[in-house]
């Protein structure tokens, strides 16, 4: 399989603002190198849900990634907009990602469940909201690792048949 082509959208006020030094935005780009993904695109932008929504739609739209990953904007605060900028520009929802998220992050600590991230799909671009905080990336991204390459798959419509029901056959 090709890399995944991935975008990283920081979204944050102050670390927009140069107030506060991006560590979700480097570390998400490290974990997706890991994963073997191609980081076509690293952004921070301010929690303005008309500049989100913007970026989102450049890299869904015309970057062609196959993943755009958010970090931060997520919780109950008036300021945090990203799921709405999400659930705006998405055509599809993905809940099941958002709530695995949840899950996950609240076997780790109970406040895991005040994430408000969504997950969805735009033409064929995946894009998963995390929260922003560094531990929360990376317990996102463990929890997505073994998920998202078949994801992309199944969105560029590659043959993805699963091999149980072969063997099953020759049973």
């Amino acid at each position: 399989m090709e890399p995944i082509r991935a975008g990283v959208v920081t979204v944050s006020d102050k670390g927009y603002a140069g107030e506060r030094e991006d560590a979700s935005g480097p570390l998400l780009v490290d974990l997706l190198h890991r994963m073997g993904a191609e980081i076509v695109s690293q952004l921070i932008v301010p929690d303005e849900r008309v500049e989100i929504e913007q970026v989102l739609v450049r890299l869904a739209d015309e970057a062609r990634v196959d993943l755009v990953v958010t970090t931060g904007g997520t919780g109950p605060t008036p300021r945090d907009v990203t799921p709405e900028a999400t659930q705006a520009v998405i055509e599809r929802e993905s809940p099941g990602l958002a709530e695995v998220l949840r899950f996950e992050g609240y076997r780790k600590t109970p406040l895991a469940v005040l994430s408000r991230g969504v997950a969805g799909i735009r033409g064929g671009t995946l894009i998963v909201n995390l929260p922003g905080s560094p531990k929360a990336v990376r317990e996102g991204m463990e929890t997505l690792f073994p998920i998202l390459p078949h994801a992309i798959r199944m969105l560029r419509g590659v043959h993805t048949e699963h091999d149980h029901q072969e063997g099953a056959r020759h049973a």
